[in-house]
């Protein structure tokens, strides 16, 4: 199985769906559209969450970094004048010297990922969406911010009026992602942000008319009016996007199949109706492991189905 994920949301489905099926049978696509360069250093905030998590390392509390990861050389940057983007982990930021060097030594970035995971023991294939460069821009009244600068350095404060992601038209999909879907017909689209997590990764030339092809599953990121986390909404609405399930399904409807939407969410049920897809309702805010893994069997289920229709 395929599955698309960003760095929230997903990675706690993900969790569940290693109880379930055998991590050498799951790849994991990911968005690398929030990626930057750090003192010196490329970090992969999404990719290195599902790193953790399959190295079970992550700090289960915050759903990201280390666990136990201390901060003293951040802490000693700061003292001695130096304003880093992101607070890295001291741990954290080996991951990051490590996959630094690697592609400073003329390494693609998939092959960097594909180093760090074998050092970490995961049998999951974890892939980065594309080799090349892409970057989510927030275009605030301000100005253009990076997302990170306008998530971490900004705590997702200033006005949205756009969200674009720079160098899209100009990436293409990873040799090793085509490879897999190639080889894979299920796709399951996790509940990460649909605008700036799973909209990169759909948004590469080319990937909606494979994933036209491909028998797509996506779990909502949205309850009501509301993301479950993050600033989906507030990114959805600058999109012109309508902050509801109904909204995601319809950002997705080109190539989806079955919407799983969660079981408090009933106000979009007439609008569903008129939906090519399929919605099927559960439990997704996933509060627990057992919650992942309840989610995960009716996800293998509604793909059986649809591979019998």
């Amino acid at each position: 199985m395929i599955i698309f994920s960003g760095g929230t949301g997903t990675p706690k489905l993900l969790n569940g769906l290693r109880k379930v099926i055998p991590e050498q049978d799951i790849t994991v696509v990911v968005n690398t559209a929030e990626d930057l360069w750090v003192s010196g250093n490329l970090v992969t905030p999404d990719i290195d969450t599902v790193l953790y998590l399959f190295s079970d390392r992550i700090d289960l509390k915050k759903w990201w970094g280390i666990e136990g990861d201390t901060f003293r050389t951040h802490e000693t940057m700061k003292s001695l004048g130096h304003r880093e983007r992101m607070m890295l982990g001291d741990l954290d930021r080996a991951t990051h010297i490590m996959r630094s060097d690697y592609l400073r030594d003329g390494h693609t970035l998939s092959e960097a990922i594909m180093m760090l995971s074998e050092s970490m023991g995961i049998k999951a294939k974890i892939l980065p969406m594309s080799d090349d460069p892409v970057s989510t821009t927030i275009v605030t009244p301000s100005g253009k911010r990076h997302f990170q600068d306008f998530w971490i350095g900004k705590r997702g404060e200033p006005e949205v009026l756009d969200v674009f992601q720079e160098g899209i038209n100009r990436a293409s999909i990873s040799p090793a992602v085509l490879r897999a879907l190639e080889n894979d017909d299920k796709v399951l689209i996790g509940p990460s942000n649909p605008i700036t997590s799973i909209g990169p990764i759909a948004g590469l030339p080319g990937m909606v008319d494979i994933l036209r092809k491909k028998k797509v599953i996506a779990v909502s990121p949205i309850i009501g009016k509301e993301p479950v986390s993050g600033p989906a909404g507030k990114l959805m609405h600058a999109r012109g996007i309508d902050v509801s399930s109904a909204g995601v399904a319809s950002y997705y409807g080109e190539f989806l199949d079955t919407f799983i939407i969660d079981e408090q969410d009933t106000a979009d049920a007439a609008v569903f109706e008129n939906m090519a897809c399929k919605v099927v309702s559960a439990d997704t805010m996933m509060k627990s492991v057992d919650i992942s893994v309840d989610l995960s069997k009716l996800i293998l289920r509604e793909f059986n189905q649809i591979c019998l229709s």
